[in-house]
């Protein structure tokens, strides 16, 4: 973080913030101990009661502060409900792909989806922006590129799992920027949308006598419906980070999530790492680095041009 940037915020805020934001992503580094003790459920009734009872916790949330008249008012802004409509098939994608990976043995390569993901995004920049990129930026992606055929020459498929993780949150993160909506009620409406679908797919369930829900035990069903709490916590300690924390300082922080979930899939589920995969996860962690000193250099260079501005006027 710059000087200007630390004039300008307390230092009680910028704390506050940096425990919210390592709290989120520990959450979400955490996150494959918790889905594979679902079983039996599949991912898809997996994906359908996180979508149910996070609405249910979300708007639980909303009546205890109060902002039913915000919720309202997103549901007659028809911008504002095109892009979440958007978003919500963008999330479900996301957290269903995560979901399958980290309950058939995929937990490396869903790490290797959020990894990349920074520069999923900026090459959604270049598509849909048209914005252009720097030389390192370009380096970034070029290296990023040759890191996905090695790693598909090495799985002998494209590594799909960690390209939609990758491409749907890039996607949902492009689309809630356009939404500019806060994290819970953007939450609250996407999964309202997407709940109708959720449900009925849980009563397809239950008449084909498949539902593991209310069959397998209250252990079982308490931590169908704690998919709800676990979603919503972390979203609600990032957005606390968001408002209190520099980009620079985000950005730094999103590489925890996926660094843990690899020593996960690593340590913990035991997942093979050939050396073609420590080469293209090599070259994947060269990209972030070479992306991330960029971001920074360029965020201070921008800084430094805005004080020296401010100073001639």
């Amino acid at each position: 973080m710059s000087s200007n940037e630390t004039r300008t915020r307390p230092e009680s805020t910028t704390g506050g913030g940096l425990a919210f934001g390592v709290g989120a992503y520990l959450c979400w580094g955490f996150f494959p101990l918790y889905w594979p003790l679902l079983a039996p459920a599949g991912a898809l009734e997996v994906l359908a009661h996180r979508i149910v009872w996070s609405l249910v916790f979300v708007l639980a949330g909303i009546a205890l502060t109060r902002r039913w008249s915000r919720f309202v008012a997103i549901a007659r802004n028809r911008r504002q409900m095109l892009f979440l409509a958007l978003a919500s098939v963008a999330i479900a994608l996301n957290w269903g792909g995560f979901i399958y990976g980290v309950t058939t043995g995929h937990v490396i390569e869903t790490s290797l989806g959020y990894f990349i993901n920074p520069l999923v995004t900026v090459l959604l920049g270049v598509e849909v922006l048209k914005e252009t990129l720097r030389p390192a930026q370009w380096t970034a992606v070029a290296v990023g590129a040759v890191a996905v055929v090695v790693l598909t020459l090495d799985y002998g498929r494209l590594p799909w799992i960690a390209l939609l993780v990758a491409g749907s949150f890039a996607a949902y993160g492009f689309l809630k920027k356009r939404a500019s909506l806060g994290a819970f009620e953007g939450l609250g409406m996407e999964t309202l949308i997407l709940a109708p679908v959720a449900l009925a797919f849980l009563v397809a369930l239950e008449l084909r006598d498949e539902l593991a829900f209310a069959h397998e035990g209250t252990a079982n069903m308490a931590l169908l419906v704690g998919t709800g709490v676990v979603t919503a916590i972390p979203l609600l300690m990032f957005g606390a980070a968001a408002t209190r924390l520099s980009l620079t300082s985000i950005g730094l922080l999103q590489y925890l999530g996926p660094v843990l979930q690899f020593i996960l899939g690593l340590v913990v589920f035991g997942e093979a790492m050939t050396t073609a995969r420590w080469i293209g996860f090599v070259l994947v962690w060269s990209a972030l680095v070479v992306f991330t000193v960029d971001a920074i250099l360029n965020r201070r260079r921008v800084l430094r041009h805005v004080a020296e501005n401010a100073e001639a006027c």
